[in-house]
Order: structure tokens, then C-alpha cells, then sequence
């Protein structure tokens, strides 16, 4: 990355620096198509000093390797809150009640479609392990022990070398995966597969010249008279200003121009609970596509936390009054291809199984009417 590029995205090359850059972090973006792969990065790397990106969507920029490195804070872990708002760690407080979750994956299940979310977080039904979902684990497992490692030893080799700890601490969790594979030959295939994603991953970003502040970081926080949002971090960096820029790994391709929305929605959900908590805006989201070598950026503003504040709560009245009258709505969609339930969806001539007694107000904090009369 040429130096021009560092100056925009107000990072440091090397080191930790003693005070503070003289410029604040900006962050690139435009409007219109993207570049992909190996010309993204030649067009940098030849000194256009950002004169090689090409526009994305709006407020949203594709961005070829490398990263610059952002130097380390060390800010404290966000502590489980109570209803009341109390230290989940403060010995005299009185016993926390369930408040229910919401996290941004459950979140999309409801817009897509509220049966699932139904099947998913009421009922809990068993749904059968993926090998596309089993090796994001292992490579997020990977990238996050990598950081482990001394600066100068984050090499492709010792990536590859941290592959078979992965795949053992995988099989622990979920031992049913090893069942998905016919021979040992289609193990090392698959298993060939992640590494090729974590060598995509070094063209990317060059963990040597980065410092994460925190990873795998549980954030949360209490909606008023709402759920309790919550999730997983992948990364967190910190910039010498104290800007925070919030990164995810995707082992999957990135979205088409168009229809970056869904992506990005992760993205504020975690920008806005770090929001409310920390009361720092995150500089910069990222989003780090290994399918295809991609990187996703978006600057969060405050007016957007604002418009995803109001776009959850209306969502979480929409799961609460299902939760009250019973009705998940099955919603089609191509997405029923890969769905595990299609055999008891009424959309598709199945018959949903009986509600377990008591799960709908486990799950959601709401009494459903049949129940209460």
C-alpha cells in the first residue's frame, strides 16, 4: 500500500506511536462498480495512491490489499448487563432474568422468514451440520489464533501448520462432521479447501502489521422494553486516535453491487451495540470475503443507528406479536433451497410440530394468547 493510501485511511505503517496522528482517519468511498481480484491489487500496489478503486455502492467501497496497521488499546470487555442495568459481576445484585436475545442472524431469519425464525430460536429443531458452516468455523478458529503468534511469524506456513488443532478442537464441538465425509481423501480435499481460503487471506491483509485490540469480542447490549442484542465480534482494531474499525471474515463470495444490504446490516447491528456501550461510533466496518478476495467497506453515521434502531424495534414488535397470536408466517423465497425445515412447512405441504409448552415465552418474553386464556 502506498503511502498516499496510509495518509487516507489514517493508519501507521510501523510501530506503536507515542501521540496521536495529526490528521483523522477517513475513510474511501464512491458510487458505482468494483474492481475484483489481482488488478485491484496491482492498480495499488503500482502507487495510484487510491486512484485503483473503483467506486461500490454508496457510503460502501471495495478496497484491495493491503491493510495498514492500526496499534492496540486495551478496552475493557463489555460486562453482561442485567434488566436493571446492573454489573453482572457486582456480588450484591440480585439474580438477572431472562431477557431475551436477538442477535443479527436471528434477525434475518425473521425477515426472511418468520417460521424459521420460529424453528430456529422457539422451538430449537435440530438441523443437520454443513460443510460450508463447518469450515467457516475451522478458518475463523485459524485467523483468530494466528494473532497468537509473535508479529513475523503470521506466515501462510504457520496458518497451514495451525490447521489440524482447528479441525480437532472442530470435531470436539460438533463430532457428527466427521460423518460427512465418504474417505479420508475427501477429508484432505475439504480440508485443502481452507487452506486455499487462508492463503487468500494473507493477499488481503498482512497480519504481521496488525495488532488487533480484541477478537472474538461477545458484545451486547439492553434494548429499552426490547430484546437483549448480542453477537460475536471477529476483530476489532483500534487506531492510535482511539477510532475503532470492526472486521469479519467471510469464507464465502461477496454480494453483487446492489445488493450489499443484507451484508452490511451484521455490520451496524455490531457498530450500533458498541455504540450504545462504548459511546464510540465505530470508524469503519469491514468485511472480509475469502471466496473471492474481496474486501467490504462502509463508514457507519450516527443517523444510520438511529434509522437501525427504529428498523429493530419494529421488527422486534413483528416477532412479539407472532410470539402473542401464533402466526410465523412461512415467507417463499429461493432461499427455501437450503433450508432444513422444508419438510414441516406448510408452504411446501408440511405440517410444523406442536409448539414445546412454555418455549414461546422462554424465547421471546411473551405469554402467546391461546396459552393465556
Amino acid at each position: 500500500m502506498t503511502a498516499t493510501t496510509s495518509r487516507l485511511l489514517g493508519l501507521r505503517t510501523t510501530g506503536v506511536p507515542a501521540t496521536r496522528p495529526t490528521t483523522q482517519p477517513r475513510v474511501l468511498s464512491a458510487t458505482g462498480g468494483r474492481l475484483r481480484g489481482p488488478a485491484v491489487r496491482a492498480g495499488c500496489r503500482a502507487g495510484s495512491g487510491g486512484r485503483g478503486l473503483r467506486a461500490g455502492a454508496a457510503g460502501v467501497s471495495v478496497v484491495a490489499p493491503r491493510l495498514d496497521p492500526v496499534t492496540t488499546t486495551d478496552p475493557q470487555l463489555l460486562a453482561p448487563v442485567s434488566a436493571d442495568g446492573a454489573d453482572a459481576g457486582d456480588v450484591e445484585a440480585a439474580p438477572e432474568p431472562r431477557v431475551p436475545g436477538l442477535s443479527p442472524s436471528r434477525a434475518n431469519d425473521f425477515q426472511q422468514c418468520p417460521l424459521l425464525f420460529r424453528f430456529r430460536v422457539v422451538d430449537r429443531l435440530p438441523e443437520p451440520p454443513s460443510l460450508a458452516a463447518a469450515r467457516g468455523t475451522l478458518v475463523h478458529t485459524v485467523l483468530e489464533r494466528l494473532y497468537d503468534l509473535p508479529l513475523g511469524e503470521r506466515t501462510p506456513a504457520a496458518a497451514h501448520l495451525l490447521v489440524p488443532a482447528a479441525w480437532d478442537a472442530l470435531l470436539e464441538r460438533s463430532p457428527e462432521v466427521v460423518t460427512m465425509f465418504a474417505t479420508d481423501d475427501e477429508r484432505e480435499a475439504w480440508l485443502g479447501s481452507a487452506r486455499l481460503l487462508l492463503d487468500t487471506y494473507f493477499t488481503l491483509e498482512d497480519p504481521n502489521r496488525l495488532q488487533p485490540g480484541e477478537r472474538e469480542l461477545a458484545v451486547r447490549t439492553l434494548m429499552e422494553d426490547g430484546p437483549q442484542l448480542r453477537g460475536i465480534v471477529d476483530r476489532i482494531d483500534v487506531a492510535p486516535d482511539g477510532a475503532l474499525r470492526v472486521v469479519d471474515y467471510k469464507t464465502g463470495k461477496s454480494p453483487n453491487p446492489g445488493f450489499e444490504g443484507s451484508a452490511l446490516f451484521q455490520m451496524r447491528f455490531y457498530a450500533y451495540v458498541l455504540w450504545r456501550e462504548r459511546g464510540v461510533l465505530p470508524k469503519l466496518l469491514q468485511l472480509v470475503y475469502l471466496g473471492d478476495g474481496q474486501i467490504l467497506r462502509h463508514a457507519p453515521s450516527e443517523a444510520e443507528m438511529r434509522t437501525l434502531e427504529l428498523r429493530l424495534r419494529s421488527l422486534w414488535a413483528q416477532v412479539e406479536e407472532a410470539a402473542r397470536t401464533g402466526e410465523w408466517r412461512p415467507r417463499k423465497s429461493r432461499l427455501c433451497d437450503w433450508c432444513a425445515h422444508r419438510a414441516v412447512c406448510p408452504a411446501w405441504g408440511g405440517t410444523p410440530p406442536e409448539v414445546p409448552e412454555g418455549a414461546v415465552e422462554r424465547a421471546i418474553g411473551v405469554v402467546p394468547v391461546a396459552q393465556a386464556s
